[in-house]
């Protein structure tokens, strides 16, 4: 392989397309950058490995299980297990602006904007307030803005609960300001079917049409702002949506692709952290241990909840949790209450500064030509997912979701 030096990054020719002034070097240097060139519909922009294996492997479920071992071990090898590096798609026109984004954060107090302030981001913006408490500012958005003056006046009214602590300042954005920030997050809805409305189906999927029609114009204006943070997709259907605002950001006033938007990794989906605490709150109710508890897949019909990962795995066990969780919305429906207190705080809240902050958090991440709900974190060299061996029939039910998911999108 050929190593270039740019912009105090060294960039390794694996198929990718060079920067203009690259200069050769002999020898690979940290950080190391590889560049590929893959289909942007069904490949990663840009995302972090620890071993050369990792390079090529196929898009899909297949990237939750650990890598394959390397036949041998080679100089290059052997840097990349001791420093680590990342991977770019060159397809994507942006992908020099968001790897420097991403080297960037962690290095500064981190800005968020918040569009809808409805319940579940009224919600989300308290949690964020009482918790970010190494956030810049908060900024909010909402049409209605009786509410940005609300939630203005009463959370730059709230104390902090140590003496001394400084809490984020609430600022109201202006719409041209949405996106001169780190984290844009999305929680504006359309169509949140009214309680008793659900007619047992899926109350999130009910969503999707009305809410990927209110995301286009955002989706545009990340493309056209240049936007190089991350668009968290809040509200329903998350893990579709996710997808959705990737690819709108992708195309051009004719509606064609042209790869100039956002990195797949640039939109992240917030569905999954509520779905792992109501699978923790149903399994400690029926005295099952949570230690070893793990969650994959959409927010909603797909959701793949295991006792175990793999030695110890029950199927029957784990499928009637998935069901508890599955449902625990519309038992809260049944109540006469709309679920967005759990939701605004773990899907949201928690996971988004757990995101921010570096640490392993629950999200919709793209893997391939889907995103799919799966424990994961933001690194320095680039996003990363959880590897770790999964029993056969707990593979098996993943597989099933996220190729559920992928004929969604192109069905």
């Amino acid at each position: 392989m050929t190593y270039y030096a740019y912009k105090d990054f060294c960039l390794c020719d694996h198929g990718g397309r060079l920067p203009e002034g690259a200069v050769p070097v002999e020898a690979p240097f940290d950080p190391l950058v590889f560049l590929v060139v893959r289909d942007p519909l069904k490949s990663r922009g840009f995302f972090a490995i620890h071993s050369l294996a990792e390079l090529d492997e196929p898009e899909g479920v297949g990237l939750l299980l650990p890598p394959p071992a390397l036949p041998e071990q080679t100089v290059l090898s052997r840097f990349v297990a001791r420093h680590g590096a990342s991977v770019v798609n060159t397809a994507f026109s942006r992908w020099f602006a968001v790897l420097l984004a991403f080297r960037a954060r962690g290095n500064e107090r981190q800005r968020i904007n918040l569009v809808g302030l409805g319940n579940v981001g009224g919600t989300t913006a308290t949690g964020l307030k009482l918790l970010g408490t190494d956030l810049m500012q908060i900024g909010i958005f909402d049409f209605d803005h009786n509410k940005c003056l609300r939630y203005e006046a009463e959370l730059n009214q709230v104390l902090s609960a140590r003496d001394g602590e400084t809490l984020p300042p609430i600022r109201i954005l202006l719409e041209e300001a949405l996106f001169d920030c780190d984290a844009l997050l999305f929680s504006a809805a359309r169509a949140v079917p009214e309680v008793g409305a659900e007619s047992g189906g899926d109350v999130r999927m009910m969503q999707y049409e009305a809410n990927r029609g209110l995301l286009r114009a955002y989706a545009r204006r990340a493309r056209e702002s240049g936007f190089t943070g991350l668009f968290c997709q809040i509200s329903d259907p998350v893990d579709q949506l996710c997808r959705a605002v990737f690819l709108m950001s992708n195309q051009n006033e004719q509606y064609e692709y042209d790869w100039n938007g956002l990195l797949p990794e640039q939109v992240r989906g917030f569905g999954l952290g509520v779905m792992h605490a109501r699978a923790i709150y149903c399994a400690e109710s029926e005295g099952i241990g949570t230690k070893q508890l793990r969650v994959f897949g959409p927010h909603g019909n797909g959701l793949v909840i295991a006792n175990k990962p793999n030695e110890g795995y029950a199927g029957a066990l784990s499928l009637a949790l998935t069901h508890k969780a599955e449902s625990a919305n519309l038992a809260l429906r049944s109540y006469g209450f709309k679920p967005y207190i759990a939701p605004g705080l773990s899907s949201a809240a928690v996971s988004v500064l757990r995101a921010l902050r570096g640490q392993w958090h629950d999200a919709a991440v793209p893997l391939g030509g889907a995103y799919f709900g799966c424990r994961a974190k933001l690194d320095a060299r680039g996003p990363e997912q959880r590897r770790e061996e999964l029993h056969a029939e707990l593979l098996e039910r993943i597989s099933e979701s996220y190729r559920k998911l992928e004929e969604f999108q192109t069905g």
